[in-house]
């Protein structure tokens, strides 16, 4: 029997999710998923992305017919969604919240059901490339564990850690990925600037992202290894090294991450 997979909530992130289940060689849960957002857009497009899913007439209609339910709605908006589900929830169903900062406490106190995991994914799940992590309740079984990871498995790479972790994995690799656009943008930017045409620059400095990003995984070398490998005395690498040293590149994006982080924890304190 296919696993029934249900979305309360259809933006962004739900989509990515539910088109990598969907695109993923390794599970056939495409037909078997369902959704309800209140919103007739992210409905349509969610529809439109996911062309075997099934919209409900609400939340409590995704929770009673599905065996896992992401809970992919705002963090602000979560306790909300969490009481009008509350009369519904049974230890039937496996609870997945990826909503940044709301903790297994708030979701098993306002719903009555500690079958709970907490994730915290990124959007590249919709190519196959994610990072995530999660962290389970106390009624989350080793078998609910193994399910969603599995799932998430299919989309990228899956760590479970302690709680306490998911605020930093939410500054990393959560909002990660706009610290990369914002990168490789600016790699673009500087070779258009400097004479190539503008989709080449854009084509070369995404592929090189890409390239340095897999030296790192296929190697297991660290970073600083890697740029020593590549950088030599009084060459052109040395030149904008010592520019991003400058301007302070590095200690920039470390405060990128704790400020996320912190925000992170501020939305599970609200």
């Amino acid at each position: 029997m296919s696993l029934k997979i249900g979305f309360i909530g259809a933006g962004q992130m739900a989509t990515a999710l539910a088109r990598g289940f969907e695109a993923s060689q390794e599970t056939d849960v495409g037909p078997t998923i369902s959704f309800f957002d209140p919103s007739p857009e992210a409905c349509a497009n969610f529809s439109e992305s996911i062309s075997a899913a099934t919209l409900l007439a609400d939340a409590a209609q995704v929770v009673a017919t599905a065996d896992i339910v992401f809970l992919a709605v705002k963090p602000q908006i979560l306790p909300a969604v969490l009481d009008s589900i509350a009369a519904v929830v049974t230890t039937d169903v496996l609870l997945v919240s990826i909503a940044a900062g709301v903790t297994l406490d708030v979701i098993c106190g306002r719903t009555g059901s500690d079958r709970v995991i907490r994730v915290m994914p990124n959007t590249p799940c919709l190519v196959g490339k994610a990072a995530t992590a999660f962290s389970p309740a106390q009624g989350a079984t080793a078998t609910d564990c193994a399910a969603v990871q599995n799932l998430l498995d299919s989309v990228g790479i899956t760590y479970q850690l302690p709680e306490q972790c998911l605020d930093a994995v939410t500054g990393l690799s959560g909002s990660g990925p706009a610290y990369i656009y914002t990168i490789v943008q600016a790699l673009c930017d500087g070779g258009v600037a400097m004479g190539l045409p503008e989709d080449v620059a854009l084509q070369l400095a995404a592929q090189t992202a890409i390239g340095a990003a897999e030296m790192i995984l296929q190697t297991g070398l660290p970073p600083q290894q890697l740029i020593d490998q590549v950088t030599s005395p009084g060459g052109t690498t040395l030149a904008g090294l010592k520019v991003m040293h400058d301007e302070e590149i590095s200690a920039t994006i470390f405060k990128a991450v704790q400020a996320a982080t912190n925000r992170s924890i501020e939305l599970g304190n609200s």
